[in-house]
């Protein structure tokens, strides 16, 4: 029996075992049991709801540099405060910038956006990643671990290297490119690292998900402002180690995995020289990576999802009519397309960061585009650029409803799919009344993220849900809370009359007028809906 499945059983018979009366409480409305209500409601409507929570450059957490553990701590709370207003039901916390931590790592030094300088920990003493966990939980929202897998250095930090940093201990890995720093794909101990550090966040955190952004080999710079001539990524010694078939200088390399393999050109180190071309064997380094990764998640806790958010638009070969622009094929060696063809990921979100009208980047022909791409089933949720809503002075700002247009083209699209905000901070800011316009419409009712059968096992069982209504307030509201399974998710109808009102959520004020039932239900750590419970309003 999987860990999944024993967690599962667990929960429903502690449902099971459990009252409508909690002890320690006041008596609310009597509850009587009518399972023949339990197949009234609709569907759960499903859609994935996300914001990323960038910490590279402060971008989204913390606001600035140097903030007390208090200070830090109010603002996490207020980003997933928010998130709950919203009706998103996940977070995509960034939680490594640039082989640094925004956690308690063994493996990698505090990331210097928490406190200013790499390697300090946060005084007083907590774990952020283990708090955005708790906090999110407690709220109902998953939260998604963020890593960027090579860039070790980024343009805006002000910090030196810390003493534990890998430029300082393996600078051999690390190549300067432009004004950053980066791991070098070829090497491949700097790969094993790399695993390592996701191995350590799963055995240690409770995260519901793991996630990549597009920083594969990096963004070409030039060779000045005023040049168009790229300077190539500096990966000599790799590359000639593989092309003579020799081992790296600490070990010897590992041959390429599975599918990776079958790219063909002979190993990626040790035995005859590799075969293929330099762009194809960048492209197998980085394959390697994704695929490690996703074996990797699915060893540790099969029942988390693995996602990958690349750039947005796909390989030139495979280009609709009127598709145009960047290839992060050739320039970033990211042959997600494969990636998808193997089921590497449980779902992607590609960047589609144009507006519906832009031409040659069309937001709905490339959401078309990437679900075609898709033979094993994955989720495709599009990657939004909500950030592109600035100040109402700004003339090169989008308007809101463009943001909105999106979410509902969307939908057309692919109903009951789902999105990603880049990133938080637009939606904390209002700009412009984003978020009141979402509350207004696209988001008035809430959703459950979408379920992913294919992480289920056969002996999986589902949870089940009991509830408790707690007495009417001075302004005729009900507590109602939705337990006895350690779901981070419930679904819950409330019947008024001939209308049933549709809610998520574990604590829940609701309007006790015209109450006359309530059904619930439980998701198991995959998405999948447990049994649902009825009650009538005695």
């Amino acid at each position: 029996m999987s860990l999944l499945s024993r967690r599962t059983l667990l929960s429903s018979a502690l449902a099971l075992s459990a009252c409508s009366n909690l002890p320690g409480r006041a008596s609310g409305p009597r509850l009587q049991a009518a399972p023949e209500l339990a197949t009234l409601p609709p569907a759960a409507p499903r859609e994935f709801r996300a914001a990323w929570v960038a910490t590279v450059a402060n971008i989204d957490w913390p606001s600035r540099k140097g903030l007390s553990t208090a200070e830090q701590q109010a603002e996490m709370r207020a980003i997933l405060d928010q998130a709950v207003a919203l009706k998103l039901n996940a977070i995509i916390f960034q939680v490594r910038t640039a082989a640094d931590a925004l956690y308690d790592s063994p493996l990698e030094p505090w990331s210097e956006y928490l406190s200013g300088t790499q390697g300090q920990a946060p005084s007083p003493y907590y774990d952020p990643l283990a708090l955005w966990i708790s906090e999110a939980h407690k709220r109902g929202l998953e939260l998604h671990a963020w890593f960027n897998p090579f860039r070790a250095r980024q343009s805006s930090a002000a910090s030196p290297a810390a003493e534990g940093h890998v430029s300082r201990t393996h600078p051999a890995w690390v190549k300067s490119y432009g004004d950053q720093l980066w791991l070098d794909p070829g090497e491949a101990e700097a790969g094993d690292h790399t695993i390592a550090v996701f191995q350590d966040v799963l055995r240690r955190y409770d995260v519901d998900g793991i996630h990549i952004d597009d920083y594969f080999y990096p963004y070409p710079v030039t060779e000045s402002k005023d040049s168009k001539t790229e300077i190539d990524f500096p990966d000599e010694p790799s590359w000639q180690r593989y092309l003579n078939g020799a081992p790296s200088p600490a070990g010897t390399q590992g041959a390429p995995r599975g599918g990776v393999a079958a790219l063909g050109g002979g190993p990626a180190g040790g035995g005859s020289g590799g075969k293929l071309a330099r762009a194809d064997w960048r492209r197998q380094n980085v394959s390697q990576l994704v695929q490690r990764i996703h074996e990797t998640v699915k060893a540790a806790k099969p029942w988390v999802r693995f996602g990958v958010s690349p750039f947005g638009i796909g390989k030139p070969a495979l280009r609709p009519a009127g598709i145009s622009g960047y290839s992060q094929y050739d320039k970033l060696y990211a042959d997600v397309e494969l990636w998808l063809a193997q089921g590497w990921m449980d779902y992607l979100v590609p960047q589609l960061y144009w507006s519906r009208t832009m031409a040659g980047q069309a937001f709905g022909p490339l959401l078309q585009y990437w679900r075609a791409q898709n033979p094993q089933g994955r989720h495709i949720w599009a990657g939004l650029y909500t950030s592109r809503i600035t100040k109402d002075s700004d003339p090169k700002s989008w308007p809101v409803d463009e943001i909105v247009g999106q979410i509902q083209l969307q939908r057309e699209i692919a109903p009951q799919t789902g999105h990603v905000h880049f990133s938080m901070v637009a939606l904390s800011q209002n700009r412009r009344g984003l978020s009141d316009a979402l509350k207004a419409g696209v988001y008035a009712e809430p959703a459950l993220v979408p379920a992913t059968p294919w992480l289920a096992g056969s002996d999986d069982a589902l949870p089940a849900a009991n509830i408790y209504l707690g007495s009417a307030d001075t302004e005729g509201r009900l507590a109602l809370h939705v337990g006895g399974s350690p779901a981070l998710q419930h679904a819950v109808w409330l019947r008024y009359g001939e209308r049933w009102e549709f809610r998520t959520g574990t604590e829940l004020s609701i309007a006790a007028a015209g109450l006359d039932a309530i059904v619930a239900s439980a998701l198991d750590r995959v998405g999948r809906e447990g049994p649902r419970s009825a009650w009538k309003i005695a």
